[in-house]
């Protein structure tokens, strides 16, 4: 029975991975749409989404993310590494010039940018295997719960490829359509990546100026704070605490409002600052930490808090091994 199920379910997805995208209705209607809106051929439209594969395995790793899959314990053994911290002095040093200028120009810490690239992409070694266009057509028009999304992605990623004059079927990137070093999506590509080394284009796959400014110029239009904290441990009593954790992630109540929900800061802070309550769950406790505007800023990458975590523990650990490097030399 199992086995009968399993060549119903083989057969189905070797079916729908031959599809031609380009003869369905919902398809025709979006290159109706986008033709017409932003004046570009129907033709040569359909004939580049006929050649689109449905990526069967873009499905499947979207519902299974890393974030969704594993409590903190195991998602920050994948990022805060001996090899990850290596490589993440490696680049500082080597970009120290270009990582100085855009803090200069845009206010964000060097350990911060570097941080980003090493769980993005581990500095560029990983810049993903899915062709970007199959993936934004296979999750636009066959993953419903963020078609939506997914198709406005596919649009903004063929006016970016035409502004940009890249070729459409060449780019790879992860399997949500995330391209380059920094995985910038389409629209933020479009919105936030920046010509930092001034040569007339944008790009984030070689051009470290590119990619450093980009990822910096990105955190300073999303809210960045110069100089000011991204997340501290705190200490709590009680179960009151509770209440907060659901409040989201961006920073909500004041230091002082903190000791009503018997939690506690062992820092010396501003009253008024404001925070979000976060809980980080591990195999047999958790961690509480409170989140200021930077930690927000940075789950604008990527809504996880885990996420965020990950990047600022190992920009702490990069930082303090540049610092050894510097006392060395």
């Amino acid at each position: 029975m199992y086995r009968f199920l399993f060549v119903i379910l083989a057969l189905a997805t070797s079916s729908y991975a031959s599809e031609n995208y380009a003869e369905r209705a919902d398809v025709k209607q979006f290159i109706d749409k986008f033709s017409k809106q932003h004046e570009y051929s129907k033709a040569s439209l359909t004939e580049l989404l006929g050649k689109v594969s449905k990526q069967t395995q873009v499905l499947e790793a979207i519902q299974r993310p890393a974030e969704k899959t594993k409590n903190w314990q195991g998602y920050r053994k994948i990022f805060i590494t001996p090899k990850r911290i290596e490589g993440g002095l490696k680049f500082w040093t080597e970009n120290a010039q270009i990582l100085a200028a855009a803090e200069r120009h845009y206010g964000v810490p060097p350990e911060i940018i570097v941080a980003i690239i090493g769980v993005e992409t581990f500095y560029g070694k990983y810049k993903g295997k899915y062709p970007v266009l199959d993936s934004l057509v296979t999750l636009g028009f066959d993953y419903p719960p963020r078609q939506k999304f997914f198709r406005s992605e596919l649009e903004h990623f063929l006016l970016l490829v035409q502004e940009e004059n890249l070729d459409p079927v060449a780019i790879k990137g992860s399997y949500a359509g995330a391209m380059g070093k920094s995985q910038f999506i389409s629209s933020s590509y479009r919105q936030y990546a920046i010509d930092f080394d001034e040569n007339g284009k944008r790009d984030l796959w070689e051009s470290n100026e590119d990619i450093i400014g980009s990822v910096a110029n990105y955190f300073k239009r999303h809210g960045w704070r110069t100089d000011e904290p991204i997340t501290m441990p705190v200490s709590i009593t009680g179960d009151r605490y509770t209440t907060l954790l659901d409040k989201g992630l961006k920073p909500f109540a004041s230091v002082a409002e903190l000791s009503q929900y018997n939690v506690k800061i062992n820092a010396d802070l501003h009253a008024q600052e404001k925070v979000a309550l976060l809980e980080l769950k591990n195999d047999n406790s958790s961690e509480y930490w409170a989140g200021f505007d930077n930690f927000y800023v940075i789950t604008r990458y990527n809504h996880s808090p885990m996420y965020a975590m990950a990047v600022y523990q190992l920009s702490q650990q990069i930082k303090q091994d540049i610092k050894d490097h510097v006392v060395q030399n």
